[in-house]
Parts: C-alpha cells; structure tokens; sequence
C-alpha cells in the first residue's frame, strides 16, 4: 500500500468540524418556516454524510494499533452524527429523534476522549451541532 498524501488528522479533524458546520447551516436554512424544503434532501445529506465518513476513514497504518484505533473512530463517530443530524431534519418518529440527540451527545464525548489519547488539542467553546446562535439564519439559540 502507498503512502497517503494529505491533510494531517488534526487538520482533517478541523475540516470534519466545518463540514458539520456546514451541515447545520444548510439544515437551518432549508427549515423554512418549520417545513424541510426538497423530497431528495435526505439521500444526498445522508449519502453525502457517510461518503464523508468512509473517505476520512481511510488512514495509513502507523503501527499502533490505539492510535490507528482512534485515528479512523474519530470519523466513524463524526459519521454517526452528521447521520442523526440528518434524522433530526427530516426524521418524523419522536423515538428516534430522541435516540439521534442521544448520539450526537456521546458521540461528540466520545470523539473527545480519543482527541484527547491521541494528544491533539481540541477546538474551544464549540457550540453543539444542534445549538444556533443568535442572528444565525434569524433563530435564536434553543
């Protein structure tokens, strides 16, 4: 296998955080009014999502089996929130909606725990995925 040539995981990881940003920014401007906009929305965010996932996934091998380990569950737990994120735009059942807050809280937790193994340094006060600020689209901060 030949080596990999590309962003480092701590960049990688900061790209991750922008690409939920984004996500967020168009979930929060496609919910005009309380209505999703598009029929096709949830195949290409979802779609979207996991290609994300599997592409940040794909890491050399160095040797360590944690620091591998943690290197390609970094993504895997993004995955899984990008993915609930969705479930909460377009999710319709209460139960899951629930469950997909759920993994958006330890998933994020859990992300943390394996920055925090691997020695990286962790973005300060980033507000949860599910959280907008004020002025932010014309929402207020739930």
């Amino acid at each position: 296998m030949a080596p990999q040539t590309g962003p480092t995981p701590r960049n990688r990881t900061f790209g991750t955080l922008s690409a939920v940003a984004l996500v967020i920014a168009v979930a929060v401007a496609a919910r005009v009014h309380g209505e999703v906009v598009g029929t096709n929305g949830f195949r290409t965010m979802m779609g979207d999502a996991v290609a994300r996932m599997h592409a940040a996934m794909n890491v050399p091998f160095s040797g360590d089996a944690d620091r591998d380990f943690a290197r390609m569950m970094i993504p895997h737990h993004q995955g899984a929130i990008d993915m609930a994120l969705v479930e909460l735009r377009y999710g319709k059942d209460e139960r899951l909606k629930r469950l997909a807050q759920e993994i958006i809280v330890d998933q994020q937790q859990e992300i943390v725990v394996m920055h925090l193994v691997l020695g990286d340094a962790l973005p300060s006060g980033t507000p949860a995925p599910t959280q907008v600020r004020r002025g932010s689209a014309g929402h207020q901060e739930h």
